[in-house]
């Protein structure tokens, strides 16, 4: 992407230096006589960022940076000031003014301050895209909980989609933290039962004879404390949906009790006699290997056969990372509405970040790693130092060792070196990373003998 500079100067010499300057620095370059002339340029081209003196005719640069606050506020604008005006340049930054740089111009200073500007401006740009892309993909999804758009996502929402309307069973698959009650959920929205009971029990959060009787009811005085009749979990969801999560947890004589309400559709409270039918569909999901489990006997074979008639398996989010981004704008758009914040986007070195890390957690663990950064934000960009101590420390191997004695310029040419390795040589990208100009790079290469 190219960016445009529109560069805003009643001096001609000053305008025509910018722009070589800032051409040569691969930007397009605008430039205009005047505040007026500049903001009318704003209204009719796409600037991405403004570099405007202070003291100008018709429209002075206060006025001007006024009118682009107010009405393109991601729009940065950087002031250019005479030492006598200083102080009007402070008071342009606390108006919204991204930063100054005061005459004679260096260009250095420049045009570092003119990347790091538009480094924001994209964040707020990427930030926008992503949210838009967002929205696009709920309207065009059944099931807007779910936010993916990568292809083992779609085939796993195809599957939903398809099987959403049937009877049959459907066992979830995948590792802690991954959606997995969130595919559950969209079954069931999906489904013709959707206006009918939908019943979740979590099987590990309780013991054997809790959940026998939570699953099935019991009658009165079938154990201490059963002081009148109680429905079941599958009562409850009579005509609905059941969804059974950590199914292999459960024990061998819950088990049993199971396999028959999905072969005969009945059973018996806990201290009945009296045989009880149902019409309820079982989802269930599991973080376990349940063949495994089977060879170990601790699950019975025909009990999963009845239950994977269709299975889904949920990747891991290190299986479908170019869902990063847009995972992280939902939750980003969440914390921050949430926390009354205003977070507008995650800089570029905090998203690499969280693109290359593992994320053992998944989901769950990307959602608990957004709201944490967005509480502990400063500013309205998530940068490095926000982010969780795991996710910062992960790549901490990729370090360069300065030994102590060398000089400074054998400590630069180091650093580049190392940069410009690990970034496979991209240059634009080290540039970037080390915070310094494209020119500014190129000229280190050549003073250090880089190739």
């Amino acid at each position: 992407m190219k960016f445009t500079i529109l560069i805003v100067d009643d001096e001609k010499n000053i305008r025509s230096g910018l722009a070589r300057a800032l051409e040569l620095e691969g930007y397009d370059v605008l430039t205009a006589e005047d505040g007026l002339a500049a903001w009318n340029t704003i209204n009719a081209r796409d600037v991405d960022a403004v570099i405007a003196d202070l003291k100008m005719p018709k429209l002075s640069g206060e006025e001007l940076l006024k009118r682009v606050s107010s009405s393109y506020p991601t729009l940065p604008v950087i002031i250019l000031t005479g030492h006598g005006t200083i102080e009007s340049a402070v008071s342009a930054m606390r108006d919204g003014a991204f930063d100054f740089v005061t005459k004679p111009v260096n260009l250095d200073r420049l045009a570092l301050l003119v990347k790091r500007a538009l480094s924001n401006r994209s964040l707020h740009l990427e930030h926008a895209a992503l949210k838009e892309e967002m929205e696009l993909l709920k309207k065009k999804q059944k099931f807007s909980k779910i936010v993916g758009k990568s292809s083992r996502m779609k085939q796993v929402m195809d599957i939903v989609e398809q099987v959403s309307n049937t009877r049959a069973s459907v066992l979830i698959t995948g590792e802690s933290g991954v959606g997995k009650e969130l595919i559950a959920d969209a079954l069931h929205d999906l489904s013709d039962r959707s206006q009918k009971p939908y019943v979740k029990v979590h099987c590990a959060a309780l013991t054997e004879s809790l959940l026998e009787s939570e699953l099935f009811g019991h009658e009165k005085g079938a154990f201490t404390g059963a002081a009148a009749r109680k429905r079941g979990r599958f009562e409850l969801a009579d005509k609905g949906t059941i969804f059974l999560d950590e199914i292999g947890e459960i024990s061998s004589q819950v088990q049993i009790k199971i396999l028959r309400v999905l072969q005969e559709r009945t059973f018996e409270r806990v201290g009945g006699e009296e045989s009880v039918s149902v019409d309820v569909r079982i989802i269930s999901a599991t973080n376990k290997d349940l063949k495994r489990e089977i060879e170990a006997g601790h699950f019975r074979e025909d009990l999963f056969y009845r239950l994977n008639v269709v299975h889904v398996h949920v990747p891991a989010l290190r299986e479908r990372k170019e869902d990063i981004p847009l995972l992280s704008t939902a939750f980003l758009k969440e914390f921050s509405e949430e926390n009354r914040k205003q977070v507008q986007g995650i800089s570029h070195k905090a998203s690499a970040l969280l693109y290359n890390y593992s994320w053992p957690g998944n989901i769950r663990e990307l959602r608990n790693c957004m709201e944490s950064s967005v509480v502990l934000s400063k500013g309205d960009v998530i940068e490095v130092e926000d982010l969780p101590l795991s996710v910062r420390q992960e790549h901490d191997d990729e370090r360069v060792i300065i030994p102590v004695g060398i000089t400074m310029e054998e400590a630069q040419k180091k650093i580049i070196q190392a940069t410009l390795n690990h970034l496979n040589g991209n240059k634009s990208r080290t540039a970037e990373v080390l915070d310094i100009g494209r020119k500014t790079l190129h000229r280190k290469l050549q003073d250090y003998r880089i190739d």
